[in-house]
């Protein structure tokens, strides 16, 4: 059964730092995109970040890009998501995503993704 859990978001001041992590269980991380998506309340869902399988190459929203990093530990079947310099807009649900043998677009949509994981709130406040 192909599995994804979160873990890592928490209350943290804007300019701080977190990391989240993605465990995957039940298939083989290397072969699989995995992304990342954010919903805020009253907001809509937007792709954050993704990963390819196979070449790692790595695609980022423009309101992340150069603050975030996306990165994958295969021996430990993680994928990480690094973020740097949060701001209050970057507060919301954060939620991994996974799909088998795909490669990652520059439009991070939900739809290209079949495997979800539950979530981790991310709260950026003073």
């Amino acid at each position: 059964q192909v599995q994804l859990v979160e873990s890592g978001g928490e209350l943290v001041q804007p300019g701080g730092s977190l990391r989240l992590s993605c465990a995957a269980s039940g298939f083989t991380l290397d072969y699989y995109a995995i992304g990342w998506f954010r919903q805020a309340p009253g907001k809509e869902r937007e792709g954050v970040s993704c990963i390819s399988s196979f070449d790692d190459r790595t695609y980022y929203a423009d309101s992340v890009k150069g603050r975030f990093t996306i990165s994958r530990d295969n021996a430990k079947n993680t994928v990480y998501l690094r973020m740097n310099s949060l701001k209050p807009e970057d507060t919301a649900v954060y939620y991994c995503v996974g799909e088998d043998g795909s490669s990652c677009h520059p439009t991070i949509v939900s739809a290209d993704f079949g495997s979800w994981g539950q979530g981790t709130q991310v709260t950026v406040s003073s």
